[in-house]
């Protein structure tokens, strides 16, 4: 649920066969308590003190001594040997995200906040970055994040969509191999312990983020011994029948909860001097950005980006990456100003201004399609999206729209794990109350599934991602004292 691919929307959310049997894998075996040792050389930005390694992990668990494939990973350490206390994993979101890269923006936050009270650990999931990679195959306007994500057609028709997730996962099976189909959130868990014994560490304390919770509270089912203090941030419905197909219906409601943050931004009087105010009240701000929406889904606009025209629905996809923080708000608002001004051309953000990478379309669409089934006929979908579509404007139908998982071939390849209240009572959620990806009340079923195991804050801020992002601080500062301290509130707290 991070915004690098994540933003990976991410981003996005799920931002998602082969040529393996239809049959479900075995129950693969536990990790082994021992791991290959990691050869460190330096990376990362200067004066960070960043190390990356390589480590080597099963294809496949169930054939432990199989093929081994890749993952980068990467450390900064503590520098304080009398105060370290163990290590903190950095676990990304997506599916999509680098952890490594995350480690690069959020390691210098961290070792102020935590002085040297871990070493800092991070790495790539199979698929991302540095690590294994796989590939469908798809051609360029397939692997686009605007068609990823499934948005119908402007007068709401989901044939094209239907049409394009068929092909996605059609092209997945051809093209994917055991590479594709390796891409689950039991292998991240399984790898993410595989690289603790790397480390050579008993315990580990983890910090989660969006999609990472998932795999965090996943971790501390399989390997509750293993874990010390765990931190999920952004966290959506863990029910083992949907998964990431819930995640993707829960964003209609988190905009709608988030967008008034933005209409307040664009209606102040502050933005007139840089031209980005957007109506000079923030109840009229929705409005603007639907009718300018509904415009250019009659009539696109030339953009900078050469054959990519701003559509309606780049405008509502550029909507849903500006509302994770309050930082894109401006972005946005510039955009919305250059399509409603004849004079100018609109500039597309990077995000969708071209193409995703093969392997990151690869990984946003495998992991959520190799992990359950997605239910649902096409009829189903298309009056799911009518409904949806009425209910929530802003999303306009994307969120409740079919996917490749639709018809992705091979099933789940394992069976769905459902979460319980069962293990060491040592994890501290932290959630936005105004959440565009991951919204509070989605939150709520993950905080229900894991009853006495676990504290919420709840921060009275918008956006995703709230620990040393978009919080508070004191949101920011509750989460430090519990890995520091390992003192939670003694109920869940609002900040």
């Amino acid at each position: 649920m991070t915004t690098s691919a994540a933003l990976a929307l991410t981003l996005a959310l799920s931002s998602a066969a082969l040529t393996a049997p239809a049959t479900a894998t075995p129950p693969a075996p536990s990790v082994p308590a021992s791991a290959p040792a990691l050869a460190w050389h330096k990376c990362g930005p200067a004066g960070l003190g960043q190390e990356c390694a390589t480590l080597s992990v099963p294809l496949d668990y169930a054939d432990p001594q199989g093929r081994q494939v890749p993952l980068e990973v990467s450390r900064i350490l503590s520098g304080r040997p009398e105060a370290r206390r163990g290590v903190l994993l950095v676990v990304p979101g997506g599916p999509g995200g680098s952890g490594v890269q995350r480690l690069s923006a959020k390691g210098a936050a961290l070792g102020e906040q935590l002085g040297g009270a871990y070493d800092l650990v991070a790495f790539d999931p199979r698929g991302v970055g540095g690590s294994m990679k796989a590939d469908c195959g798809l051609a360029d306007d397939d692997r686009r994040l605007v068609n990823l994500r499934s948005w119908p057609a402007a007068d709401g028709s989901i044939d094209a969509s239907v049409e394009r997730s068929r092909r996605i996962a059609e092209a997945c099976a051809r093209n994917g191999g055991a590479e594709l189909r390796s891409l689950t959130t039991a292998n991240q868990v399984r790898d993410l312990d595989r690289l603790r014994a790397a480390l050579g560490e008993e315990k580990v304390s983890v910090w989660g983020v969006s999609y990472g919770t998932y795999v965090t509270a996943r971790y501390a089912q399989k390997f509750p011994h293993r874990t010390d203090r765990l931190v999920l941030d952004s966290s959506a419905d863990p029910n083992p029948r949907t998964v990431a197909q819930g995640w993707l219906r829960g964003m209609a409601r988190g905009a709608e909860d988030r967008f008034p943050d933005f209409a307040a931004w664009a209606a102040h009087p502050d933005r007139a001097k840089d031209g980005l105010r957007l109506a000079e009240r923030a109840e009229d701000v929705r409005a603007v950005v639907l009718d300018l929406a509904a415009r250019l889904d009659r009539e696109p606009k030339t953009s900078t980006t050469a054959g990519a025209p701003l559509t309606g629905n780049l405008l509502r996809q550029a909507l849903q990456m500006a509302l994770y923080s309050d930082t894109q708000f401006e972005g946005f608002a510039r955009l919305v100003q250059q399509a409603r001004t004849p004079s100018e051309t609109p500039v597309l953000p990077p995000a969708l201004a071209g193409p995703m990478p093969g392997s990151d379309a690869a990984v946003t669409v495998g992991v959520i399609c190799n992990d359950v089934k997605w239910r649902g006929s096409i009829g189903s979908y298309e009056r799911a999206v009518a409904a949806d579509r009425a209910a929530y404007p802003l999303t306009a139908g994307m969120p409740a729209n079919i996917t490749p998982c639709s018809f992705w071939q091979g099933g789940p390849v394992e069976k769905p794990v459902r979460l319980t209240d069962q293990g060491p009572s040592n994890i501290l959620m932290i959630q936005s109350l105004r959440d565009p990806a991951t919204p509070h009340s989605e939150g709520l079923k993950m905080r229900a599934a894991l009853g006495a195991k676990a504290r919420l804050v709840s921060v009275d801020h918008g956006g995703h991602g709230m620990y040393l992002g978009n919080g508070n601080a004191c949101g920011d500062r509750t989460v430090t004292r519990f890995l520091l301290t390992g003192e939670r509130p003694e109920t869940d707290v609002t900040c």
